[in-house]
């Protein structure tokens, strides 16, 4: 069956329910071609025209050309637009001119970097490059090869953690390769955002600072999905000037693409049937119609738990599919995942289901369409997780199954926002003084920090090495800054994937051996004496926290309830940076101190949401500095709320829950790295007040982005009010799964006219 046969097939099934919402059919695209301006190496073009790979796309040509006059290049276009050419190409020619010459690439995942090695090996060697000069170096890399790789690979594929624990610490180690590294590529750029991304920006003017060191000066070649900073992000994540490519010369074949939203089943409260059992039927009706599809979900939990469904309902519709879908995730071990990514391009399996970890650019074959089981957060991450269908010029299909929130909901109803809008920006704050000292450290073990290093680091080195001073991290011997000999292998205590370094051990009471490792200020809310907490798939009951010796203890249990942590927050103006007048009002950008403590935890009945208990906590406040956004109402709008008899708090705290919800549109971030508070009377204004914070000590730049937005946040977060249909509030609009007031109190109609009085 044919994709078009298809869709016009899903509005007479029995269980259609006007899901649709919106189709967007997108035209085909045919190929633009570009020659470079001087010809490759013999031999290079000839195992390229051998493999099919020329002539060149137009955008390949543009980046090939920018790295052979010397510059750093950011490439930003779309899925299987055949971006790896752009950095293979000049790369491998360099080879084959300089013998010595070496590259470092770098993938935000392993299994990206297992699978560039694959399809680079394929694609090159060993005529081109022999089969010992490339490898991967992660944490998976056997240590009886790690010598020979130090000793002979001239490209190392490899990770942004493994630069930061292996290699730059070790550099005597690596000194051939970076003596002789020409080249630098950052794969997935998009993917280093906010908390990683900072910390990233940090690896990065380390290498370049230890290239220095070594004599290199290594060109950088970034590669992107469409996002709409492209050119200033590379620059950020560097600190070098790029040039952009990001006019797609690649062909595209058409493809529809579904808005679904699942049926109401309360409209008064506008709950909606599940998405994942949408996603089920969707998912196994089309791999029974012999249309090779992949379905994403949110989580590992769901991807097992959509691939179980599927199953048992093609067993009972279609036997013979049953056992030609899998599901496919982190956790599993590497050669299960290898074989199921062999089976998928094989056309051995009809589909899967999976989290994230295939939507970036892990080749799986000719997939015909995707199944995106609720909004991935981003624009650019959903074209990312579309584009993993008709990767090969054929017609293809995407739904996107909206689930119960702010942001979803906006979607249905505004598909024009999707299609028309250029991209988010991806954001990182490279200066957040927790992320850049921790990195100071480990620059100065492995060289001692001099003034010079401020055009690694910014004009703020000397302040930040003075705090390090002070505390004795940093000793001062003759004009430069050694680690003091108290500290030993800094970079073994900073995870770049989250601002502190400060964990939590979970330790599996029964056997007394670990389960995992939890950041502090997420185990304050989830390993509270009295939580349940989940650990593949399971519940485990916490019996104890103990802050001193970072533990907590749980053991394994079957209850009918999970928990929620409800927590008061206290938010403290430190220092307004800056403010601006929009019409009748004033909108702030400045430094806070935020101050949460967890007062309490509400017992829930699994699947009925029913309160079964509360129980008291005492625990000591988390307490950090971080950047916040906040404005002034109207005072005509307070006097409306007063005659209309609504509630000012309850306004006030939907509309932070849905401005929180729908910040991400503009932002690359989720709503987890954000926080709000409201309150009808702030001691440090004296007025009604809605702040809305990075969840991060330092802050990473969302809440300064929503300061420059505000307009467009506020028209967004009035639409999703006005268009749900709910009465009082739901999670589709203003009632938030993270809130520590358990959601109250909450006024629908005090948020619309307090949104309408800030848009108009």
């Amino acid at each position: 069956m044919d994709i078009s046969t298809f869709v016009n097939q899903m509005t007479f099934e029995h269980e259609y329910d006007n899901q649709i919402a919106h189709i967007e059919h997108i035209s085909s695209r045919y190929a633009s071609y570009a020659d470079l301006e001087n010809p490759l190496p013999y031999t290079l073009e000839k195992s390229l025209k051998e493999k099919g790979l020329l002539p060149l796309y137009s955008h390949q040509a543009q980046a090939i050309n920018h790295t052979r006059h010397g510059n750093n290049v950011i490439i930003a276009t779309s899925s299987a637009s055949g971006k790896s050419l752009c950095y293979n190409i000049p790369i491998i020619e360099r080879l084959l001119i300089y013998s010595r010459s070496c590259a470092i690439y770098l993938f935000p995942t392993k299994a990206l970097a297992q699978d560039q090695l694959r399809s680079f090996t394929d694609t090159f060697c060993p005529h081109l490059v022999r089969y010992e000069q490339v490898a991967t170096f992660d944490g998976d890399t056997p240590l009886s090869e790690r010598s020979t790789i130090r000793k002979n690979a001239k490209l190392v594929l490899s990770n942004p953690d493994m630069i930061h624990l292996g290699i730059l610490p070790n550099h005597r180690s690596w000194s051939r390769l970076l003596r002789h590294l020409e080249f630098v590529v950052i794969d997935e750029t998009h993917s280093y955002r906010g908390v990683f991304g900072s910390h990233v920006a940090m690896v990065i003017r380390r290498l370049r600072r230890l290239c220095l060191l070594y004599g290199s000066s290594p060109l950088f070649i970034c590669c992107s999905a469409t996002i709409n900073n492209p050119q200033e992000h590379a620059e950020e994540l560097v600190g070098l000037p790029f040039h952009l490519v990001d006019k797609d010369g690649s062909p595209k074949g058409s493809k529809d693409f579904i808005f679904w939203n699942p049926p109401t089943i309360d409209d008064a409260k506008s709950i909606r049937r599940s998405a994942n059992s949408e996603a089920s039927a969707l998912f196994s009706e089309l791999v029974s119609n012999n249309i090779r599809t992949l379905t994403f979900s949110r989580t590992r939990r769901l991807a097992e738990l959509i691939a179980s469904y599927s199953k048992k309902r093609l067993n009972e519709t279609s036997p013979s599919h049953a056992n030609k879908i899998k599901a496919y995730r982190a956790g599993y071990l590497p050669e299960e995942r290898r074989l199921i990514e062999h089976e998928l391009f094989s056309g051995k399996l009809n589909g899967a289901v999976a989290t994230n970890a295939l939507e970036l650019g892990i080749d799986v074959g000719d997939l015909e369409a995707t199944i995106l089981t609720g909004y991935p957060g981003t624009i650019a991450s959903t074209w990312q997780q579309a584009g993993r269908s008709g990767r090969r010029n054929d017609n293809s299909l995407s739904i996107l199954i909206a689930v119960d929130n702010p942001l979803d909901q906006y979607l249905m109803h505004h598909p024009e926002f999707f299609f028309s809008k250029s991209f988010e920006n991806a954001i990182i704050n490279q200066q957040n003084p927790y992320i850049l000292r921790s990195h100071l450290l480990c620059a100065a073990w492995e060289l001692p920090l001099s003034t010079a290093d401020e055009k690694f680091f910014g004009n703020e080195l000397t302040e930040k090495t003075e705090i390090l001073v002070k505390q004795g991290a940093l000793k001062q011997r003759h004009n430069r800054l050694y680690l003091s000999t108290s500290i030993s292998y800094p970079a073994q205590d900073i995870n770049i994937r989250a601002t502190s370094s400060d964990k939590i051990t979970l330790i599996n009471s029964m056997t007394n051996l670990p389960l995992e490792t939890v950041e502090i200020n997420t185990a304050l809310f989830q390993l509270h004496p009295g939580a349940i907490y989940l650990h593949q798939g399971e519940s485990y009951l916490v019996d104890c926290l103990d802050l001193t010796s970072k533990t907590a203890y749980a053991k394994l249990v079957k209850v009918p309830y999970y928990t929620v942590a409800k927590d008061l927050t206290d938010l403290r103006i430190i220092k307004t940076i800056n403010r601006k007048k929009l019409n009748r009002l004033k909108v702030y950008l400045g430094q806070v101190e935020v101050t949460t403590a967890i007062v309490s935890f509400r017992k829930k009945a699994l699947f009925t949401e029913e309160v079964v208990g509360e129980e008291a906590l005492d625990l000591p406040p988390h307490q950090f500095p971080t950047i916040a956004l906040w404005f002034d109402l109207p005072k005509d709008v307070i006097s409306s709320l007063a005659r209309a008899n609504l509630d000012l708090a309850g306004g006030l705290h939907a509309t932070e829950h849905a401005s929180i919800a729908m910040l991400p549109l503009f932002a690359m971030c989720d709503r987890n790295d954000i926080g709000g508070v409201s309150t009808p009377f702030h001691p440090d204004s004296g007025k009604p007040q809605v702040f809305i914070y990075d969840g991060y000590p330092g802050g990473i730049g969302i809440a300064e982005k929503g300061y420059n937005l505000i307009q467009q946040l506020w028209q967004a977060t009035l639409a999703i009010i006005a268009d749900c249909p709910c009465d009082e509030g739901c999670p589709s609009c203003i009632q938030s799964p993270k809130c520590g007031n358990n959601n109250e109190p909450l006024d629908k109609k005090a948020a619309r006219l307090i949104l309408e009085g800030l848009v108009f």
